[in-house]
């Protein structure tokens, strides 16, 4: 089955062609480089470029495919959560396309195609299992039944941990995206000079909170300055990448072994931190468990992941109409609205 998805969640637009977990194509225009200057996304910005930039992103995917569009099984499209202007792009988009193709229309939950991201790297890879999902806005541990089948085990209740490292990294002086930036440049955590919290958290024991960490960063740099003291930048971002690291897979390996999973997958755009990927498989040899997380070029937003959850809601009866619209927050464990 050729389905051709759509993603336009935040500040990539992305198409692809993928037939199952093969992937025939996977085009991705990022603005990074425009929102730079303004030291984060700004929503306007990124609608009004995926307006203008998603017909020739299509056509770019369905050319390298080898493919026309009459070969297309289906259009799938990223439809929440994200950026409401941008995903409305993207939803409107391809239901214009599946209208006129006459194909049907599969709307994905973002999370759920990161999770499915692994099953692009991992071919033999199936559910049951435990995933941490973490990126720029979500932070969210899942037990995955079955394929279109989640159970929030824990999640953030307030700032995500991709959040907490680009808006740390932004106040020390890094360029955008922050996250990234900081995870290059970190060098040993020296936790004497630098303390930071351990937030606590009043809800789930497998809940996060990031809100008073990013707080503590941007509190301890403006109170060095005050002193006239200098911060060492690559020391302060491997201080608080251990912190967010040492959060994320304490109460991660907490659920699985409160929870009899063993089988581990880590997935979102903060799954290609260096120290998280190391330290997640580190643990999991430790454990004795089953480890998985996407390749680098999966981590990111991207299509071909979208194509390959589509597939699953689309054997699973999912279909949307052309009623479909965006929705800017949407948990997981519902991710269909028919």
């Amino acid at each position: 089955m050729l389905i051709l998805s759509i993603e336009s969640s935040c500040d990539e637009t992305s198409a692809a062609v993928t037939r199952g977990r093969e992937v025939l194509s996977n085009i991705i225009s990022t603005q990074i480089d425009e929102h730079r200057i303004y030291g984060g996304v700004v929503p306007e910005i990124a609608s009004r470029r995926h307006c203008e930039n998603i017909s020739a992103v299509v056509k770019e995917a369905v050319d390298e495919a080898k493919i026309s569009f009459s070969d297309i099984d289906a259009v799938a499209v990223t439809a929440y959560p994200g950026l409401i202007g941008a995903l409305l792009t993207g939803v409107n988009f391809a239901k214009g396309l599946s209208l006129s193709l006459n194909k049907p229309l599969i709307a994905v939950h973002h999370l759920r195609s990161h999770i499915a991201a692994n099953y692009l790297t991992h071919k033999d890879l199936k559910p049951p299992f435990l995933c941490l999902v973490v990126s720029g806005g979500n932070t969210v541990i899942c037990s995955v039944k079955d394929y279109t089948d989640f159970k929030i085990i824990g999640q953030t209740l307030d700032d995500a941990a991709g959040e907490c490292f680009d808006k740390a990294a932004r106040a020390m002086g890094l360029d955008y995206p922050g996250g990234v930036n900081l995870d290059k440049i970190a060098t040993v955590p020296d936790e004497k000079t630098y303390p930071l919290p351990t937030p606590k958290t009043s809800g789930g024991e497998y809940d996060f909170s990031f809100s008073g960490l990013k707080t503590a960063v941007v509190n301890l740099i403006h109170n060095q300055s005050q002193k006239g003291q200098t911060v060492d930048v690559p020391v302060l971002c491997a201080t608080l990448r251990k912190k967010v690291c040492d959060i994320l897979i304490d109460k991660t390996f907490k659920a699985a072994k409160d929870t009899g999973h063993t089988k581990i997958v880590l997935a979102g755009g903060v799954s290609a931190n260096s120290e998280l990927r190391s330290r997640m498989q580190k643990q999991c040899e430790k454990n004795g468990f089953e480890f998985y997380t996407p390749e680098l070029k999966f981590c990111g937003d991207n299509a071909a992941m979208v194509g390959a959850q589509a597939i699953y809601e689309y054997e699973n009866g999912n279909i949307a109409d052309i009623s479909l619209n965006a929705t800017a927050t949407m948990p997981i464990d519902i991710g269909v609205i028919k």
